[in-house]
């Protein structure tokens, strides 16, 4: 009922997908099927892409065996994604009643068209049937990138395997031309996420996806009673059909104003500027013999750690944290405890 919205929407998600250098069958400019929206966030994304991926799987195997039940076919669907990937990913094969296996990154916590296609085939002799991968570009607890191009390749073996890429945190720098080597293979991908709201500026809840075929997603979501129907159908994005709830707010004003107000140069120097903060206070990590840099910086984030126990450094983050003039996050990798600080205001200065 509000064409302005949807109008709106279509054109500001073909604007941050040309920011990011995105391949023209994710946009709704190419004139073929592909566009984007905005969900809620990342977690609703991968959720969204993971019945997309249901729906699809469970479509062509009912053609190559009629006589199995659905129940059946449920079953043997197996998805997959690094240890590393966002717990939310987990989470969505609890809510979309599949089985999800989190895989173990090799050495540099990277997931690798190896370890994904020794899971695979184990799998299948074991009779399932993989539908689903998350490659994560960008992992919440220390910002590494799986190797999405050599992914992309195993999943293009496979018609029944659907390739969703996170980039919720990392996915804002790829409007700087010289970090878009991350994401390369991202021709591959059926969908692709990232979350305005973290790291461009844009207030919350605003979180990025495009799909090159979103009539799977309809397909699993379209119910259509009366009270909804109108002399409008498919001259436009339905966007109740590619999403979970039925309502939804006009969330692409805020996306609007951002990209109006800054401009895309000013948009690079905020995400440059902060790159250049957390390298700022690595080599003050660095200097410091007391400390250690714990994995590579690559964007905003700095994971590090004094050269003691976990327990010494629970309680350094307790008193950082207890003073109350920054918060920094920690996580744990192979029983490391660890501390995270991530630039994030655009307040910050080098002082």
């Amino acid at each position: 009922a509000s064409p302005a919205c949807t109008e709106l929407e279509v054109v500001m998600l073909d604007w941050l997908g040309q920011m990011l250098g995105l391949p023209e069958e994710f946009l709704a400019r190419s004139g073929g099927e592909g566009g984007g929206v905005i969900q809620g966030t990342a977690s609703e994304a991968t959720l969204v892409a993971l019945l997309g991926a249901k729906s699809r799987a469970m479509h062509r195997i009912r053609e190559q065996h009629p006589e199995w039940t659905d129940f059946e076919i449920l079953s043997k669907l197996v998805g997959y994604c690094n240890s590393q990937a966002h717990s939310s990913v987990e989470r969505a094969g609890l809510l979309g009643g599949v089985k999800l296996r989190t895989l173990k990154p090799n050495n540099k916590r990277r997931l690798t068209a190896d370890i994904l296609r020794e899971a695979m085939e184990e799998d299948k002799r074991k009779g399932l049937i993989p539908f689903y991968v998350v490659s994560t570009l960008g992992t919440t607890s220390s910002c590494t990138f799986d190797a999405l191009d050599e992914i992309g390749d195993v999943c293009a073996t496979d018609d029944n395997v659907w390739l969703h890429v996170d980039a919720a945190y990392a996915g804002s720098a790829f409007i700087c031309p010289e970090y878009r080597y991350l994401m390369k293979g991202i021709e591959k991908a059926d969908s692709f996420n990232f979350n305005p709201h973290k790291w461009l500026l844009v207030n919350f809840d605003c979180s990025a996806m495009w799909l090159k075929q979103p009539r799977w997603i309809v397909d699993a979501f379209n119910v259509d009673p009366l009270y909804l129907k109108h002399d409008q159908q498919g001259s436009a994005p339905d966007y109740r059909h590619w999403q979970i709830p039925l309502g939804r707010r006009f969330r692409a004003l805020k996306l609007w104003f951002v990209l109006r107000l800054y401009g895309v140069d000013n948009l690079q120097k905020h995400i440059r500027k902060h790159i250049a903060l957390a390298h700022h206070f690595e080599k003050f990590v660095l200097e410091d013999e007391r400390f250690e840099i714990y994995e590579e910086v690559t964007m905003g984030l700095v994971c590090f750690k004094l050269k003691e126990s976990n327990e010494v450094n629970e309680e350094l983050l307790r008193t950082i944290n207890g003073r109350g003039k920054i918060h920094l996050v920690p996580s744990k990798i192979d029983d490391v405890y660890f501390l995270r600080l991530a630039v994030c205001s655009r307040f910050t200065e080098e002082k």
